[in-house]
């Protein structure tokens, strides 16, 4: 695996994050939980509700911080409750290769219920990051711990244990596109297309740009309907349990009628789609990036990780899949069709997976147009 680090650049595939766990890089992780480009994370049972959550100096673990702050141990038997902050350890520990380092994103689903998550490292001032490369280097080749901060803001959840709330990708090198590279790659690889023409878009066609080799990606309010809005109920969600909840005890359907917007109240959760399908060819991998402040305030995604072969088919068939937004606005906004909402940035991989998205099971290979979470029944 050093061999192969070193001669290629990028994000590591299925392949070699397997390697790391059978090398012991990675310890307390279930092989089941590997995906083409990233790890599922999974929750130990020791949980604590919190005050707030925090961020660790250089010089502090997690736990160091944990064992100074007000906090009240709890057991996953009892419901995290709507509006709460808990802050719970990860099955899995780290101590990474030389030239190796992390970023973690929520998982989809716990953004689709609106669950908010973010991963807490050893001596890392920054949410969602294990870095430098060769983390924890302070601790001399001991692994480190992971801790998970969920703050569950729309709904109460029965959070099992080791269930997975968020996902980690490892890299060794920052290959995210340029400007040029993405219009080479959309000529080439035909990464965004039109869902109903089923056509894909030229770079040229792009008219809304931020010139830092990300797509922006617009609002589709074209469906019968557009989306959903989040009812706070005294309801739990119990995240183990599939296709199981009826969808209007905990959303209103979204629909406009005669106007062409909507009024999104701030605060409230709500899920929409993309107007565009998104391609990703299994030499890449993508990721959701926050908009900037100049379109808005809001934030329009939890989930931020999309793997190689999503929207691409077995072999390469597909014609791309929109995206689901989870969105909050921080101000009441006025939103139109096709409005830019969200913004995707391509990374290359190091090698091929050996499996993509497409070809593997998943609750939202087949999606199309705002989709909740594999919780509800439809």
């Amino acid at each position: 695996m050093v061999q192969a680090l070193a001669k290629h650049k990028g994000t590591l595939p299925d392949s070699m994050i397997v390697k790391m766990i059978d090398g012991g890089f990675i310890k307390g992780a279930n092989l089941a939980n590997v995906r083409p480009s990233s790890l599922d994370l999974t929750v130990s049972n020791e949980i604590y509700e919190v005050a707030g959550v925090f961020q660790p100096r250089p010089d502090e673990t997690v736990r160091e911080v944990l064992a100074k702050i007000s906090k009240k141990k709890i057991s996953l038997d009892e419901p995290l409750k709507q509006g709460g902050m808990y802050l719970v350890r990860l099955n899995e520990t780290l101590a990474l290769p030389e030239n190796v380092y992390a970023y973690c994103n929520p998982k989809s689903s716990s953004g689709r219920v609106d669950v908010h998550v973010r991963l807490l490292a050893d001596r890392v001032s920054r949410y969602d990051a294990v870095t430098p490369a060769g983390w924890p280097r302070q601790l001399a080749g001991k692994h480190g711990e992971l801790w998970l901060s969920i703050m569950p803001k729309t709904f109460a959840i029965k959070l099992p244990r080791d269930y997975s709330l968020n996902q980690i990708r490892f890299f060794n090198a920052d290959t995210r596109f340029d400007e040029l590279e993405l219009e080479l790659a959309m000529q080439e690889q035909q990464l965004l297309w039109r869902v109903k023409k089923k056509v894909p878009f030229n770079y040229r066609e792009l008219r809304i740009r931020d010139g830092d080799g990300a797509a922006i990606l617009t609002l589709d309010l074209s469906a019968k309907i557009v989306g959903y809005r989040g009812l706070v109920t005294k309801q739990v969600i119990d995240l183990n349990k599939i296709n199981y909840y009826t969808w209007d005890k905990f959303f209103e359907p979204l629909v406009i009628k005669k106007a062409d917007y909507l009024n999104l109240q701030r605060d409230y959760f709500y899920i929409f789609s993309t107007s565009e399908a998104v391609r990703v060819p299994p030499e890449l991998a993508c990721e959701m990036a926050p908009m900037d402040e100049r379109s808005g305030e809001f934030r329009s995604h939890y989930a931020g990780f999309i793997d190689p072969g999503w929207g691409w088919g077995r072999a390469g068939e597909g014609e791309g899949r929109p995206l689901t937004l989870e969105l909050r606005p921080f101000e009441d906004l006025i939103v139109r069709d096709r409005q830019p909402i969200a913004k995707i940035k391509f990374e290359r991989m190091i090698r091929l997976p050996e499996t993509v998205y497409d070809a593997g099971p998943s609750n939202y290979s087949k999606q199309s147009g705002p989709r909740l979470a594999k919780q509800f029944k439809f």
